[in-house]
């Protein structure tokens, strides 16, 4: 079926970005993900004479790193169905960003966790756990008249099951998640400890 402007056709995209997020019509968030990693990089460019500055401590580079170029990149990643090569996509551009911040390359085989220990900067998959359990908590105490958000119309979604392997669900990384911090849905409405227990170092 066209859609028509007066006598201009408007032609069918598969994606298009809406608030800052690359929406693909077969679900997926594979532009989304690439779309993030280079606003990242944007973000990390602008305030590289702040990042790469050698004489600024090592510590305080890492918050600035937490405040100002992390949150560009994970920005909605509270609602992906994350896949192990999103999260490796991630990592590998975070890591770059680190070791450029410490003065290091990867010929000199220092090891990503001791990059982290000494820019006080925690795995980039942890934060993303983080800020989705925190989501799902906001989810499940809200009231009835709510609107409805993002992350739960994700998770609530029904896709019809083809041949092969089905999609990942939002619904599903939340479960696995839980499972791994050994959480309930009922611990949810007890703040300080879901709280506690989602709680990452160097967030």
């Amino acid at each position: 079926m066209e859609v028509k402007l007066d006598t201009q056709v408007i032609p069918k995209i598969g994606n298009f970005k809406y608030l800052g997020s690359i929406i693909q019509g077969n679900g997926e968030i594979d532009k989304d993900v690439t779309h993030r990693i280079g606003a990242g990089w944007m973000k990390w460019r602008l305030t590289s004479n702040v990042l790469y500055d050698k004489n600024m401590p090592l510590r305080l580079k890492g918050k600035f790193y937490k405040v100002a170029v992390r949150p560009i990149m994970l920005y909605e990643a509270e609602c992906w169905t994350i896949k192990n090569s999103h999260t490796q996509k991630l990592k590998v551009a975070e890591m770059r960003m680190l070791r450029w911040m410490c003065g290091h390359t990867r010929l000199e085989k220092i090891r990503n966790e001791v990059i982290r220990e000494k820019v006080g900067v925690a795995p980039v998959v942890d934060n993303m756990q983080e800020a989705r359990l925190k989501c799902f908590r906001h989810v499940k105490r809200r009231r009835i008249e709510a609107p409805v958000r993002r992350c739960e119309r994700l998770a609530s979604v029904d896709r019809r099951r083809g041949k092969g392997r089905p999609k990942k669900s939002c619904g599903e990384v939340i479960r696995q998640n839980m499972a791994q911090l050994e959480l309930t849905e009922d611990m949810a409405l007890y703040r300080r400890v879901w709280r506690s227990k989602i709680r990452v170092e160097g967030s």
